[in-house]
């Protein structure tokens, strides 16, 4: 098998989930997903904390990555210790206790032609 790959300490400095009033399928709804991937032999447990430019940092939110899998966490499913607010520009770091892998990825509904982005985040 091979050996785990990834950091441990990653960043994102741009984020933003569009205000959505459509009625759209789940999937379809304007969303930021952080995409996380763990090839090592033992869960990940990781913490989101996310930064605002008029605000104090809010988080950090908790998540488990399982052994040699992946989560593409959506930030507006995240509630705990707040919702993610919607129409606010924000950065997050992602810090993990074993190396992962993460990937940012936005989908932006509001236009019929639906925009798509996706970058590997900042390994620090």
């Amino acid at each position: 098998m091979a050996p785990p790959i990834g950091k441990t300490y990653w960043a994102i400095a741009e984020g933003y989930i569009p205000p959505d009033d459509t009625e759209r399928s789940p999937e379809l709804v304007s969303h930021e997903t952080a995409c996380l991937l763990n090839t090592s032999d033992q869960d990940a447990q990781v913490k989101i904390t996310l930064y605002f430019s008029d605000r104090e940092p809010v988080g950090p939110y908790h998540i488990t990555v399982a052994a040699r899998r992946t989560n593409h966490v959506r930030f507006d499913h995240l509630r705990d210790p707040e919702p993610v607010p919607r129409g606010t520009e924000y950065a997050s770091t992602i810090e993990s206790d074993i190396p992962i892998v993460v990937q940012h990825t936005r989908l932006d509904s509001r236009r019929s032609d639906i925009a798509l982005l996706s970058t590997i985040a900042y390994a620090g």
